[in-house]
């Protein structure tokens, strides 16, 4: 039976030892080393050459999002599952775009884990499915068909809207457009009256679909 080389990338030193306990049982997975933010995770994906990271989307410096897109640029055949407390339609649509594999619930109970890695990793194809399939029919039920589209933004907005969808705060983004943390406010606010959208969650699911990943 082949061994996985996992790295694990989290900001929270009991969520990794967690993470590392539950691998640690399992003879298929071999814990190579562990990351604290995303910043880190990409550094070790050069020096170690895992086969699977299992990544937080939620991490100081870079978060998990930039840095699968940054690790899927240089190493596209590692394989990356999101890892996260939330269940937002945003992180989803997000994680898949950025080119992750695979998204798994910090709630799901152990044993989830074990068969959703197993399945993602070629093991049982069937398994494989039918878990996606229930992901995404979970999430798919957030999706609305019916939004306006990219044209009734300015050209300033669209740019806007394609940092957001890097997971960039509004201080990032004025430091990129060299113009004030306000006005990057302003603009958030009238791109989500124009898309008829209620929070940045709700923007960057949107960015995603439209295909805007950013640079």
């Amino acid at each position: 039976m082949k061994s996985y080389r996992v790295l694990v990338a989290d900001d929270h030193p009991l969520a990794r030892a967690a993470i590392s306990s539950l691998l640690e049982n399992d003879s298929s997975f071999q814990l190579v080393g562990e990351a604290k933010d995303g910043q880190e995770a990409v550094q070790l994906c050069h020096q170690l050459q895992p086969d699977v990271v299992l990544m937080d989307i939620k991490m100081p410096h870079m978060n998990g999002l930039e840095a699968t897109r940054q690790i899927k640029k240089t190493y596209p055949h590692i394989r990356i599952v999101m890892l996260s407390v939330s269940d937002d339609v945003g992180d989803l649509i997000a994680a898949i775009q950025f080119g992750a594999q695979g998204y798994l619930l910090k709630n799901l109970e152990p044993e989830v884990w074990l068969t959703y890695l197993h399945a993602l990793l070629g093991e049982d194809e069937n398994v494989s499915r039918q878990l996606a399939g229930q992901l995404f029919h979970h999430f798919h039920q957030e999706i609305r068909m019916d939004e306006p589209s990219l044209d009734v933004l300015t050209p300033r907005e669209q740019e806007i809207l394609m940092y957001v969808a890097t997971g960039e705060t509004n201080r990032q983004i004025a430091e990129r457009l060299f113009i004030s943390e306000n006005t990057v406010k302003n603009h958030i606010k009238n791109i989500l009256e124009k898309l008829l959208l209620e929070n940045r969650v709700q923007l960057a699911a949107y960015a995603a679909r439209h295909g805007l990943s950013g640079k």
